[in-house]
């Protein structure tokens, strides 16, 4: 697989940093259309300690926030924008999310992400969360942008 973006030049686009970092590399893009990028789950995650620690799985709303990260990494290099400039990208809504296996230390998520529709500072996505080539998560959510400053 070839890499589009590091962990270094990911670092400069998310805001998020350990242990809510959820996307180590991104494979593929293609701005204001699609992205693919790639989580390695490891026992190490923060969140493994106290959920189903005997049974470890990754929680379904982390599956999900992993994949609002990479949509947020689409948008700020769709729209030539980082955190930087004072841009932020919240999550602002889900539809139709289906889980549909667990995700466990070992496995690489892979997360693919389209834009839907983007209209103004508010983008449509859909996402899909693959172990290997099976589906663990789908859902429809929407992103929206906000212009502030560090007070905020």
């Amino acid at each position: 697989m070839n890499t589009v973006m590091d962990i270094k030049e990911i670092l400069t686009y998310l805001p998020h940093r350990y242990p809510f970092l959820l996307i180590d590399r991104v494979i593929e893009m293609n701005p204001n259309k699609s992205i693919v990028a790639l989580k390695n789950i490891t026992i190490n995650e923060a969140f493994f300690v106290g959920h189903f620690p005997n049974h470890p799985v990754m929680p379904g709303v982390l599956i999900l926030e992993a994949m609002a990260q990479a949509a947020a990494v689409l948008a700020y290099k769709s729209t030539h924008t980082s955190p930087r400039d004072g841009v932020l990208y919240y999550f602002a809504g889900i539809d139709n999310t289906r889980f549909r296996r667990i995700v466990k230390p070992g496995d690489q998520l892979i997360l693919k992400v389209g834009v839907l529709r983007s209209k103004r500072d508010v983008w449509k996505l859909e996402g899909n969360a693959y172990v290997d080539d099976e589906l663990a998560c789908s859902a429809e959510f929407m992103s929206a942008r906000k212009q502030g400053d560090d007070r905020d």
